[in-house]
């Protein structure tokens, strides 16, 4: 028999194997993207029938201040949370000691993560609060005025920013803690023979072989700044004046409050399109980086 007919064989015999899960990837990810951008050509208030505008509400969409001004915030929210793998590593390594009670620091630098980010939002806001806000009290105490951050136009983004960081930052240290048990032992008892110590075994040895973990962490890292949408909605719900609003927020703001179904599905597609491109960008790098 031929090779070519074996690999012909040996492809029918894996089909009833990736069907199911090619037939749910299709319905529940395929269907509702080309669904939305469906939609994104339509005005549709979601109760009576669409009318169709082809590329009306991204013409719309490119005029209108308000998607710039979420569209900037989303980009703050996408570098910030490149903080997250690097505090989540430092914090990693810093557990992975074998000292007394690191189990107990462990279960404490657990917890952003396990609670949820509603919670989250609802402590952050105490703490932020202009009126008796721990932040305020903290400034009164050694005699500075208080502030309202979160009133501010200029400083709403960066609080829930630094909000979204906590839970991010927990989370990517679990991350590198489950890689860090992957390392090589002898390979770092190698280097160490042949006398590296410090930056330079942590920079060499170490981060090369966390790469998987790395590499989970910024993708994750980028998907939750880019849906970054509880957070905002729980601490400023966009405001003041929507200096905070995501596009996550926005297309919830027109879809479900202004009952305008075809442009929020139109901010949800370009969304999709930035989270895509740039994920794809990372793939890239990563790639041509394991074949070097």
């Amino acid at each position: 028999m031929s090779a070519s007919a074996n690999r012909m064989r040996g492809g029918m015999a894996a089909l009833p194997f990736i069907a199911p899960a090619a037939l749910f990837f299709s319905v529940f990810v395929l269907w509702p993207i080309a669904d939305s951008i469906w939609v994104s050509l339509h005005d549709w208030d979601g109760i009576h029938r669409m009318r169709w505008v082809g590329l009306g509400n991204y013409t719309e969409l490119f005029g209108d201040d308000v998607f710039y001004t979420a569209l900037v915030n989303n980009i703050w929210w996408l570098l910030s949370y490149m903080l997250a793998p690097v505090f989540g590593l430092a914090m990693a390594l810093f557990l992975n000691q074998s000292i007394a009670g690191m189990r107990l620091y462990k279960s404490l630098f657990f917890f952003p993560f396990v609670i949820s980010q509603v919670v989250v939002g609802l402590v952050f806001s105490w703490f932020f609060n202009g009126d008796f806000g721990l932040l305020n009290l903290g400034l009164h105490a050694i005699g500075l005025h208080g502030v309202s951050l979160l009133g501010n136009a200029n400083w709403a983004t960066p609080s829930v920013i630094v909000a979204g960081l906590w839970p991010q930052t927990a989370y990517c240290m679990i991350l590198y803690l489950t890689g860090l048990t992957a390392v090589n032992g002898e390979i770092v008892e190698a280097a160490r023979m042949d006398g590296a110590r410090g930056w330079n075994m942590l920079w060499n040895i170490i981060i090369p072989q966390l790469r998987p973990a790395t590499f989970i962490a910024v993708v994750v890292s980028v998907v939750g700044a880019l849906r970054s949408f509880d957070l905002v909605s729980i601490m400023t719900k966009g405001g003041p004046y929507d200096s905070s609003a995501v596009l996550a927020y926005y297309m919830y703001e027109q879809t479900f409050l202004s009952f305008r179904y075809g442009y929020g599905a139109a901010i949800a597609v370009v969304l999709f399109a930035i989270m895509d491109i740039y994920i794809a960008i990372f793939l890239v790098i990563m790639l041509r980086q394991e074949r070097r």
